[in-house]
């Protein structure tokens, strides 16, 4: 009878799944049908060759170059929806129009929230708690109840691995305030990187969440007092700063090469 009970349960996730598949189809084919009108928009406006890429990038709305008679144009895809208005000030911008550009900027302020929800996503997406040597869910888990009362609301993985190249330096974690995603660098997920060092890492990124950024004369302090008291009366602070120093050109010896591709100023 509890066998029976399951299969149902199966067969509408299953249902769900092929649902979620087309509707998630559907939002492509939409989105390719606008790029190709905001194109064409584009050309007629400016008589000349467009190439449109449409982007996710949320520090950047809009960039252009021109390369052999071809007007590279890379825009956000909040313009995907804009009015006729925008789609011309748009255009009058490539052509440097700077009262063009005070519209752009108003149209970007209007859909703030729209940006939000899209960095959010994509700070998200493809986050992997779980390493070949190391469950930063676990250890997130954990510091949460022991440190932080289980007040801590936040996301965690892995970061992603970039192209490989040499570095001077390493940045062990980052957490990024709009979308409350803590990601920690690949290069910690190794056998000689010992737990206490993940656990710190991981602690001091919940601290951002405890301790938010203030505004101080003008400037943003992100790392305040309350927060680097908190961080030296970790049972842990003093060994693991101590392992930092003494094998730091150990992480960066390795080839990863990997950076945050993500763009929260206050990570």
């Amino acid at each position: 009878m509890a066998g029976g009970s399951r299969k149902p349960a199966a067969r509408k996730r299953t249902a769900s799944g092929i649902a979620s598949a087309r509707s998630a189809e559907e939002e492509r084919r939409l989105h390719r049908a606008r790029a190709r009108d905001l194109a064409d928009a584009l050309v007629g406006l400016l008589d000349e060759d467009v190439h449109l890429t449409i982007t996710d990038n949320t520090s950047t709305m809009v960039s252009f170059r021109r390369d052999r008679g071809l007007l590279r144009l890379r825009a956000h895809r909040i313009f995907l929806e804009a009015p006729r208005e925008v789609v011309q000030a748009l255009a009058r911008y490539v052509r440097g129009n700077k009262e063009a550009g005070r519209t752009l900027d108003a149209y970007v302020r209007a859909h703030a929230d729209q940006i939000r929800r899209i960095r959010a996503e994509r700070h998200a997406a493809g986050l992997e708690p779980r390493g070949l040597f190391f469950d930063l869910q676990l250890i997130f888990d954990e510091l949460n109840r022991e440190f932080f009362g289980s007040r801590i609301e936040a996301r965690i993985g892995w970061g992603r691995s970039g192209p490989r190249r040499r570095t001077r330096s390493i940045r062990m974690g980052v957490y990024l305030h709009d979308s409350r995603v803590i990601r920690v660098h690949p290069a910690l997920d190794r056998p000689d990187v010992p737990l206490f060092f993940v656990r710190y890492v991981v602690f001091h990124e919940m601290l951002h969440q405890a301790f938010p950024p203030r505004e101080v004369d003008g400037k943003t302090i992100v790392h305040t007092p309350e927060f680097r008291a908190a961080e030296r009366a970790y049972p842990d602070y003093e060994r693991a700063i101590a392992w930092e120093r003494a094998n730091i050109h150990r992480l960066l010896r390795r080839p990863t090469g990997w950076t945050f591709d993500l763009d929260d100023p206050l990570a």
